[in-house]
């Protein structure tokens, strides 16, 4: 029944990663090789594995969602990233996101700052092979300064406008992907590149996060 459930698995991912991403225009082959290979069903609750790769956000709970997975592709190819980059991750949910850059090749350290779903995801990660990456639960809004700079920063979560103190972490020439808007409404998905002075901004597209929070209660 095992090597059923992961031929099914299997099959499903690479239905996806056909139907939802490459047709939608991912053309990087490390991000759909990695999409391909990450156990997505590994990072959704065990009753909803039945719809782990369908073209859909999903609750994980405690109010927070794993991406739909063009989403997850669709950040992962912005962040125009080389393997073996060292990449910050603000918003670790289930892991998804984390293992997708690690199936990369990337050095990942990724904050949580709900609790319980840092320690989900630090086990969720170890189940699936994943355990170089870095989870700590925290401020998002603080970085991780004492790894800093990284050469790229992605946030699953939506701030109301760019935090300056993450801008700060970049080395120069790096980017970071994230959603920037008010709370459940409409937001825009930003590209940042940091400059010797500055930054340069683009939009990408529109989407609905999640609100970054700056404190769990």
């Amino acid at each position: 029944m095992q090597n059923l459930n992961a031929q099914k698995h299997e099959e499903e991912r690479l239905d996806m990663v056909e139907t939802q991403i490459a047709q939608r225009g991912i053309k990087s082959e490390l991000v759909l090789g990695a999409m391909q290979k990450v156990p997505r069903h590994m990072f959704v609750p065990a009753n909803l594995e039945s719809i782990a790769y369908y073209d859909r956000p999903l609750p994980i709970g405690y109010d927070q969602t794993i991406s739909q997975p063009y989403i997850v592709a669709f950040m992962s190819e912005a962040l125009d990233i080389n393997t073996g980059d060292k990449i910050l991750e603000i918003g670790t949910g289930s892991g998804y996101q984390a293992a997708v850059l690690a199936e990369m090749g990337m050095e990942v350290w990724t904050i949580e700052i709900v609790p319980e779903l840092a320690k989900m995801a630090q086990k969720n990660l170890e189940e699936a092979g994943y355990s170089q990456v870095n989870v700590k639960c925290g401020n998002g809004f603080k970085g991780w300064p004492d790894q800093a700079p990284f050469d790229a920063i992605i946030l699953t979560a939506a701030p109301k406008e760019i935090p300056q103190t993450l801008v700060e972490q970049l080395i120069t020439g790096g980017t970071m992907i994230l959603p920037v808007g008010p709370v459940y409404s409409i937001q825009k998905l930003i590209k940042v590149t940091k400059k010797e002075k500055g930054i340069k901004q683009k939009t990408l597209l529109p989407v609905r996060f999640v609100p970054m929070i700056k404190s769990y209660l």
